[in-house]
């Protein structure tokens, strides 16, 4: 079983932070050591201490021991756009090999490492690779967030047709709504889980802002990849 899971979603704004520390919180209320990672991350704000994200941030406060940020969020951009557009206007170059070096170093001292990504599954990160190839070259299992909204079954459908076209394992996929006055959410449901062939994990209806990670948990206590 690997140490590690990528929370990947459909989309920014899908709920992959809140999914990503209810992880954590499940994880270690069995037991286990458990660290967090956002790699990338754009809309930072410059601190004494450089460039601090606040969802990396709270991910860094979750770890089960004191990790320093750098090997939590070691690409950090200050404008909230898209990654490879933030990374060219800073000049820097996203190396893969040095998010790899940070999740080995945390994977040697943790039971379970879970990496959440930038955007959605297809955001670009230089002119030619992609966050789909970031999964691939850590070797990580996917898990899906699809944030419920309209239109969610396409993006959801293409998302999940982009991992299978990877290779990419996936444990499975969440459903957490985003939309707090969607229309047919069960029916849209109904919907995802005819046509998307993975282990359907839960679903996270609409919380108040920054729900605790024990509330996720919760809702998720039944994943045990």
């Amino acid at each position: 079983m690997s140490k590690g899971l990528f929370v990947t979603g459909t989309d920014t704004g899908c709920g992959k932070t809140e999914v990503t520390l209810g992880l954590m919180r499940l994880f270690q209320d069995q037991g286990m050591k458990v660290a967090g990672m956002k790699p990338i991350a754009s809309g930072s704000q410059a601190t004494a201490d450089g460039l601090r994200n606040e969802d990396a941030l709270r991910i860094q406060a979750a770890c089960s021991e004191a990790t320093p940020y750098e090997r939590i969020n070691p690409f950090a951009f200050a404008p909230p756009i898209a990654p490879h557009i933030a990374a060219e206007q800073a000049g820097v170059v996203i190396d893969f090999g040095r998010i790899a070096e940070n999740y080995q170093a945390l994977a040697q001292r943790n039971d379970r490492v879970i990496v959440e990504g930038v955007g959605g599954l297809l955001a670009p990160l230089d002119e030619a690779r992609d966050l789909v190839d970031l999964i691939h070259y850590l070797e990580l299992p996917a898990l899906l967030v699809i944030g419920l909204k309209l239109g969610c079954i396409n993006h959801a459908l293409l998302t999940v047709g982009a991992l299978k076209a990877r290779k990419i394992p996936v444990s499975g996929w969440l459903a957490n709504q985003v939309e707090k006055d969607m229309l047919e959410v069960e029916g849209n449901l109904i919907s995802l889980k005819r046509r998307i062939d993975l282990p359907f994990l839960g679903y996270i209806p609409v919380l108040q802002k920054n729900p605790s990670p024990e509330a996720i948990s919760k809702l998720i206590a039944a994943f045990t990849p």
